[in-house]
């Protein structure tokens, strides 16, 4: 909380001040005097919304939205994504358990680990970065659960036409309802984009420093798992329900440096040209550690080497370089060639001696991987295809995409793709070590191979609509073994385990939005199948999503609102155990989620560019109780009240 509070009074002076700063239409830069009392009106027009662009790492473009719809609501969360195939924990900051899987994890080197941690994880691809023709700011609030608040502050600007700047930080403190609950992250992120006036030459660059802290508990105690299911209202207080300790707490930090640069060998003269050859760099540095402390050991974890003060820490570095060629012409398309450096060190400070033999503490290894690319447009049909594969190193790996497209005009678009991967493990499986005995291991996996096959279908008068069929090898996951000596400790033992069952995963999403008058009814349904390997894939057969709003303009069409309802609901299935010495799931057949529902009611508003949210959270528990969970011991969320709002400042 204090660095939130220390970041806002750092930046409100700059913001401020930065509002007086434009940029003329000649490109130069102008701002109203510091102490002139002199009342000025300014004449100029204010640049079009479509002016504040939005750049992607890919250059993808768009532009500053401040319209209030439905999907604002959905996205109005601590993730800022859209959420629906995921089911939260108690507390804002925890994982997620998953009710459906895209699969878009292509990385041809393995990471840290520790998936339940990373859900706020700010990749590569959620840096964005910018072109605006004056200051822009953006202050995102939401409430939490208890002593607490969500806060994401944001600045960008242009100091001049070839050069902008952002910065940006994004803080949460949330004490939640149950014992030893408290989460506090941190996410502070800073860059900026360069070109030269003849524009041959880019570059985008960012630095992101996170830490996501969570108290850890175990979750629900025995006796209180049964007092929680009775439904109570001695219970209704969630904090004298017993949690299994209180004494842990996991981290994940996470840095990261990046760089791109391009620089156009042959350059197009106008707009007749067709050849355009250029040249790109990339760097990306990453730091990751993740922490385990635990005050006293555990006996449901099982034996421990220390007896208190438990502390277990993964060290994770990746340096990738990659150099890539790119030609263009009109008629030919975009082919583009790679090469890729990576440079990986994990593991721990120490080797670990045990009478079955030795874990190692560190595996340090250098890959090279070589790719590359092709993208053109014929009439209405967009072809793209990408080859990737490591050719040197320990861990083999490679990718293969194909994307196809047509527009049949600008409501109706058709594409497929398919896509063939392999690749190793995360080093979680592969090396791990504890101050609990049974959570060392070292292993050597086979490549998770996996082939994909996605249509997907975008139509304003019809519905949207995505289709995934998926085949994996080699599924490798967390699963529960029985513990040959319960007396001594806990009766089943989490170890890394590679199916050699083939996974057959079919996904169907349909979006559908119906109106009439002033009303929406906003549909998302998706189904699930697992043919094969369903023993260790488990996924609800349906989740759905229906919004029932009514939207229109109040005080002379000076706020536009929008109120309804949003019921979610899943069937029945067996969700994944949290482990937190992990950080990650484990595959378990003990506990299942039966048919589960919700239904939130939310009032928004929007003035001038200003969004405000407020909903009332699984307000059906106020009548049928809740007793309801997220993950084996982990209750699912009561009913409260949140409200907040996204606030764009502009010239």
């Amino acid at each position: 909380m204090k660095k939130i509070l220390f970041l806002l009074l750092l930046l409100l002076p700059v913001i401020v001040l930065a509002q007086d700063l434009r940029l003329n239409n000649d490109g130069t830069t102008s701002n109203a005097p510091i102490g002139d009392n002199k009342t000025v009106i300014d004449k100029r027009e204010k640049p079009p919304i479509t002016d504040y662009k939005i750049i992607s790492v890919e250059n993808d473009t768009t532009y500053v939205d401040t319209t209030l719809n439905v999907y604002k609501d959905y996205k109005f969360n601590y993730t800022r994504k859209d959420n629906f195939e995921l089911l939260p924990f108690s507390n804002i900051g925890q994982p997620f358990t998953k009710l459906g899987y895209s699969l878009e994890d292509d990385g041809l080197v393995p990471d840290i680990g520790a998936s339940a941690k990373q859900f706020p994880y700010l990749k590569v691809g959620d840096i964005f970065y910018y072109n605006v023709p004056t200051p822009l700011s953006e202050l995102f609030f939401k409430t939490t659960f208890q002593q607490g608040q969500n806060l994401d502050a944001f600045f960008t600007s242009n100091i001049s036409p070839q050069v902008n700047l952002f910065i940006g930080y994004r803080g949460l403190r949330s004490l939640g309802n149950y014992q030893h609950n408290l989460t506090s992250q941190g996410s502070f992120r800073i860059g900026g984009s360069f070109h030269t006036k003849n524009k041959r030459y880019h570059i985008k660059t960012h630095f992101v420093s996170q830490d996501l802290s969570t108290e850890e508990n175990g979750g629900l105690n025995g006796l209180a798992n049964l007092q929680y299911q009775s439904e109570a209202d001695d219970f209704s207080e969630r904090n004298l329900l017993e949690v299994n300790f209180e004494n842990a707490e996991s981290i994940l930090f996470a840095k990261r440096f990046f760089l791109k640069q391009d620089y156009a060998l042959i350059a197009p003269k106008d707009s007749l040209s067709s050849n355009f050859v250029k040249l790109e760099h990339t760097l990306n540095f990453t730091d990751k550690e993740y922490h385990y402390k635990q005050g006293a050991a555990f006996v449901g974890f099982g034996e421990a080497f220390e007896l208190s003060q438990l502390r277990d820490e993964a060290e994770y570095q990746n340096v990738s370089n990659t150099l890539k060629g790119i030609y263009e012409n009109k008629k030919l398309g975009r082919l583009s060639a790679r090469a890729t450096h990576y440079n990986i060190n994990y593991g721990y400070q120490t080797k670990l001696i045990l009478n079955t033999g030795v874990i190692p503490n560190r595996i340090m290894e250098d890959v090279f991987s070589a790719g590359a690319a092709y993208k053109n447009r014929f009439g209405g049909f967009d072809l793209y295809g990408n080859i990737e594969a490591n050719i040197s190193g320990a861990y083999t790996g490679s990718n293969l995409y194909g994307e196809a497209g047509y527009s049949l005009d600008e409501e109706n678009r058709l594409s497929g793709s398919i896509q063939s991967t392999s690749r190793t493990p995360d080093f979680n499986f592969l090396l791990f070590q504890s101050d609990y005995v049974n959570y060392n291991w070292s292993n050597d996996f086979k490549n998770i191979e996996e082939q994909k096959i996605k249509i997907s279908l975008k139509s304003k008068k019809l519905l949207n609509a995505e289709v995934l069929f998926a085949q994996i090898n080699n599924y490798t996951h967390f699963g529960f073994t029985e513990n040959p000596d319960t007396e001594s400790a806990a009766d089943t033992l989490v170890k890394p385990i590679q199916s050699n069952q083939k996974v057959d995963y079919l996904k169907l999403k349909v979006n559908k939005v119906f109106s009439y008058g002033n009303f929406k009814l906003d549909n998302t349904l998706m189904y699930q199948n697992v043919s094969s390997g369903k023993e260790v894939f488990k996924t609800p057969d349906f989740v759905t999503r229906n919004t029932l709003l009514y939207e229109d303009h109040l005080f002379k069409r000076a706020l536009f609102f929008q109120t309804g309802l949003t019921f979610n609901y899943f069937t029945k299935f067996s969700p994944n155990a949290y482990d937190p010495i992990l950080g990650d799931y484990v595959v378990q057949n003990a506990f299942e989620l039966e048919n589960q529902y919700r239904v939130d009611f939310f009032f928004n508003a929007k003035i001038q560019q200003t969004r405000i949210f407020f909903k009332l959270e699984n307000m059906t528990t106020l009548l049928t109780g809740n007793s309801y969970y997220a993950a084996p011991s982990y209750p699912y969320r009561d009913f409260v009240i949140r409200f907040g709002l996204v606030w764009n400042f502009f010239l």
